[in-house]
């Protein structure tokens, strides 16, 4: 575990914390007067390898080969010229801190952070952080990296759990959840039901990669909740009919694919602590992965079931209420259009003619009913 301190007088900003991989949705805007909960799980941290925020340049500005430099391959509205190895962490873990009320500003219903730094070390003044706890964002706090240090703090962290482990465990994560409003709006419940942020934010990731590795053929993926959050933007974007390649479920607790699978791209999950990407044995080593957030790989993977069983007495742990099932959502899938960008624009194959018009296309508005 680890413990960071500021870096000009040691203060102790947080508490003892466990790395993980960065969410998929990060850095997701998801709607309008949204509030979303908090992005990182208590104890725990994660680092942005990359640049994020303030202060941005304009693409414009950029010289020859700064872009593909730092690993974009096509042009974004801006990058950030911020220090690269930002971490983030859950607010209730921070210690140490007060805010910096001149830097509160900029925000629709709450902190953005972008006026830079908005928290300092109580001890010594030193900006060391930004809160975010703004509509539309993922509340969060993020340590500025050339403002803190990391310190080893009591044991070291157990060895992150086996791929059988975490299927065992079967943390999933719903396709559907209650999305919560500022002020009641919307509903007069406060909340409305609708597709997970943290779907359509994985979606977003690897729908990118799935355009990628189609070669710019049309792609076959499983019936189920694949289906519903896949086919609908591939059959759009890619041309029909043959020759077609085949996208599948893979991972652990799924048979193993044979060499007469007739699989080319898989959708495999990622590891919640190391941030690593399943990868299979044999035959089918050589199809193209396409990653999953672990929770939503599970549940596409192995669905829960939705109808609830009748009981008499008391009700098991196992067995759902019988109340009405939750509405559905009123709109069709729809991947997220930042997350997708973002990781199209990083992968070299959007240099490819073809690819590199869909993502015009993106900018242009042309695919709105799908993102």
């Amino acid at each position: 575990m680890f413990v960071f301190v500021c870096a000009r007088c040691d203060a102790e900003l947080t508490t003892p914390l466990s790395q993980v991989a960065l969410p998929v949705h990060a850095h997701q805007q998801y709607g309008n007067g949204i509030q979303l909960p908090v992005l990182m799980e208590s104890g725990t941290f994660a680092v942005d390898p990359e640049p994020w925020g303030p202060p941005w340049r304009p693409w414009q500005e950029l010289g020859p080969g700064e872009a593909e430099a730092r690993g974009i391959h096509a042009p974004v509205h801006a990058l950030s010229d911020g220090a690269p190895g930002a971490v983030v962490i859950a607010p209730g873990d921070v210690r140490g801190t007060r805010m910096i009320p001149e830097r509160q500003g900029g925000s629709c219903c709450g902190l953005d952070g972008s006026d830079g730094p908005n928290m300092a070390c109580a001890a010594c003044g030193l900006p060391v952080a930004s809160r975010v706890d703004d509509c539309s964002a993922w509340q969060a706090v993020w340590l500025a990296p050339d403002a803190v240090r990391r310190l080893p703090a009591g044991d070291a962290d157990p060895a992150p759990l086996s791929w059988e482990e975490l299927v065992e465990e079967g943390e999933s994560t719903p396709p559907l959840e209650p999305i919560a409003t500022w002020g009641g709006k919307r509903s007069e419940t406060g909340h409305f039901w609708s597709w997970s942020p943290r779907w359509e934010a994985a979606a977003g990731r690897a729908l990118a990669h799935l355009l990628a590795a189609s070669q710019g053929r049309s792609v076959t993926v499983p019936d189920g909740l694949a289906a519903d959050v896949f086919r609908r933007a591939l059959d759009t974007l890619l041309p029909a009919g043959p020759p077609q390649r085949r996208a599948v479920l893979a991972g652990p607790g799924l048979p193993a694919l044979d060499a007469d699978a007739d699989a080319d791209i898989l959708l495999v999950p990622v590891h919640p602590q190391t941030g690593r990407t399943w990868a299979p044995a044999g035959p089918a080593a050589s199809a193209c992965p396409v990653p999953l957030p672990l929770g939503v790989w599970l549940w596409m993977a192995f669905p829960q079931p939705g109808a609830p069983r009748p009981a008499t007495g008391r009700l098991p742990h196992d067995v759902l209420r019988d109340d009405p099932p939750p509405p559905r959502p009123t709109s069709l899938f729809r991947a997220d259009r930042g997350t997708f960008q973002n990781t199209l624009v990083r992968l070299p194959a959007v240099r490819r003619p073809w690819l590199r018009t869909i993502l015009e296309s993106l900018a242009e508005d042309r695919t709105s009913s799908l993102f």
